[in-house]
């Protein structure tokens, strides 16, 4: 019996998550810890925004707002709603950072 095309979507989509939930997990595992953030990108999909414990951040790209927010819950991290207060507060930012921010409003290092 041939599956359908909705049928082999969903577990592509399946198979995304499972492969994103893993990289959520070994962040996590990595830094103590981690909370996460969704941002919606429009067509490109929806930004995973991980917070470590330890002050460490990264970010994932899922094709879409259901596959992130699958993953993220597979990987069992807390889940904020926005990247504001007591969650913006425990990023940990270094020189590069505050280099790439300043250059790009003072015409320092550029963004690209």
């Amino acid at each position: 019996m041939a599956d359908t095309e909705q049928d082999t979507q969903d577990k592509r989509a399946e198979r995304r998550a499972g492969r994103l939930a893993k990289q959520i997990s070994a962040f996590a595992k990595a830094h103590g810890g981690a909370e996460g953030q969704l941002a919606y990108l429009g067509q490109m999909g929806t930004r995973i925004v991980l917070v470590g414990e330890d002050g460490e951040w990264g970010d994932l790209v899922a094709p879409s707002h259901d596959i992130a927010r699958a993953a993220v819950e597979r990987s069992g991290i807390t889940l904020h709603e926005s990247f504001d207060g007591e969650f913006a507060a425990k990023v940990r930012t270094g020189p590069y950072e505050w280099s790439r921010m300043a250059g790009i409003q003072i015409g320092g290092p550029s963004n690209g």
